[in-house]
């Protein structure tokens, strides 16, 4: 038997059993089967997954750069792009130095369930030479690669939310921290095996709270500290601020649908059994279902309460119920996942608002789709899954937001002393495209240009 027809057959064997999903859970050993799975498929099956899925959750950094783009005003458009094309790979410098082992970091914690260990990431030898690995779960390149895409995604969310007044180079400061110990630290209490995780049974799949609340609760406390864009709020009025291209903040919003298939799909972590795979498919349904729901509420709330459709609240409802659906999107049905989908494309119509009536200015509304919706989907979590609790839930929607919005708060004050966070009023009004930048991203409309 030829080496092609040797690993069809075990693949066909691996397919008659199933392993139960652990979501964004720290890698554990596959249970015993009878007969064995061979190890070796299982490791090629689900590191390729990784990789996948992982390059799809990278298209979503494209997928933020567009709604950006498309929802600022046009003075304003390069910051977004060159904010959203650093973040990213600073992302993946400072995950590699100091996040995955904050967040992963096995047995070697620093202080037991509360602060993994400092070591930068090490990859396998090329071609496995000279290890003993069991090949039981994936590659480290693979996870390592994967989870990395999930820390950038975070610091996109805090990208929107502070555009057209905020200066680059404290925005650059932020996601260094944010990236190497904010996000990972707070995500090792879940995935890692931490304090959530172990003495409070925290269900979070995929990350409604890990990744979008915490970029939220960071967003909000840079939003407070820097103040609305000026000319924002006028005598008790919200003034309408369009952006410059929703043709570009609908094609974000596809390409963000496109990356969540697998931002979820990825998060069953294995895919080693015909019956991880079934899941991944069931997790790509519901994942799907609840972005519709999402996308027709907004729509329907927006027409009972504005008498006419808005793209913008139908964009972001679409996005709500992707983030409503990702602290579970494997054991609700078709219906379900919809209609948890749905209740997060109303909260978003009704959160923008009201974060308006408060004076808080969010750019793009990440406030309210990835902190309002992320801590609706964690709750949603308890109606389908009966491993999960309110207290274990709420317990952790709660020591999460504390900490990342103190830290995230304190830290943005800190930047502010130092060395100024916001634009002049001058800068401002300018667009950051020339004052920070000194190039446009439309320059032929250009007032300026003869």
């Amino acid at each position: 038997m030829n080496t092609i027809s040797k690993y069809l057959g075990l693949a066909a064997g691996a397919a008659l059993f199933a392993l139960p999903a652990f979501g964004q859970d720290a890698p554990v050993e596959a249970a015993a089967a009878l007969p064995p799975v061979p190890n070796e498929v299982g490791y090629i099956f689900t590191t390729f997954m990784f990789l996948v899925t992982g390059f799809l959750v990278m298209w979503m950094a494209c997928g933020f750069a567009m709604l950006e783009a498309g929802l600022v005003r046009s003075k304003n458009v390069t910051m977004q792009l060159t904010k959203n094309i650093v973040l990213f790979a600073l992302a993946g410098i400072m995950y590699y130095l100091v996040g995955y082992n904050l967040m992963y970091p096995g047995d070697d914690w620093t202080i037991p369930n509360y602060l993994g260990n400092f070591a930068s990431t090490v990859l396998e030898p090329v071609g496995l030479e000279g290890t003993e690995t069991d090949l039981t779960y994936a590659s480290v390149g693979s996870d390592f690669f994967f989870q990395l895409m999930f820390c950038a995604t975070t610091a996109s969310i805090v990208s929107g939310t502070l555009a057209e007044r905020i200066k680059l180079w404290p925005f650059i400061i932020f996601t260094v921290i944010l990236t190497s110990f904010i996000y990972p630290i707070q995500a090792s209490w879940k995935w890692g095996g931490g304090w959530l995780d172990a003495d409070w049974g925290f269900l979070d799949f995929a990350g409604s709270t890990v990744v979008h609340s915490v970029g939220g609760w960071a967003a909000l406390a840079g939003a407070i500290v820097l103040g609305p864009r000026i000319g924002r709020y006028k005598d008790g009025q919200t003034v309408p601020m369009p952006g410059s291209n929703l043709t570009l903040a609908t094609l974000g919003t596809f390409i963000l649908w496109l990356g969540w298939f697998g931002f979820n799909g990825g998060s069953q972590l294995y895919m080693n059994t015909a019956g991880n795979v079934a899941d991944i498919s069931r997790i790509f349904a519901n994942t799907n279902a609840a972005a519709a729901g999402g996308c027709i509420a907004a729509m329907l709330t927006t027409m009972v309460l504005f008498k006419k459709p808005d793209l913008t609240m139908i964009l972001n409802g679409a996005l709500a119920g992707l983030v409503s659906i990702t602290a579970e999107p494997l054991t609700p049905g078709l219906g379900g996942a919809t209609l948890i989908g749905a209740v997060g494309g109303v909260l978003v119509v009704i959160a923008v608002p009201m974060l308006d009536k408060m004076k808080i200015d969010d750019v793009v509304g990440a406030i309210p789709v990835h902190l309002v919706c992320g801590i609706w989907g964690t709750l949603a979590v308890c109606l389908s899954n009966p491993d999960a609790t309110f207290s274990g839930q709420i317990v952790s929607i709660i020591s999460v937001g504390l900490f990342v919005f103190i830290v995230s708060l304190v830290l943005w004050l800190i930047l502010k002393a130092v060395m100024g966070i916001r634009a002049s009023a001058e800068d401002e009004v300018a667009g950051l495209d020339v004052a920070e930048l000194g190039m446009e991203a439309y320059p032929e409309f250009s007032k300026s240009t003869s």
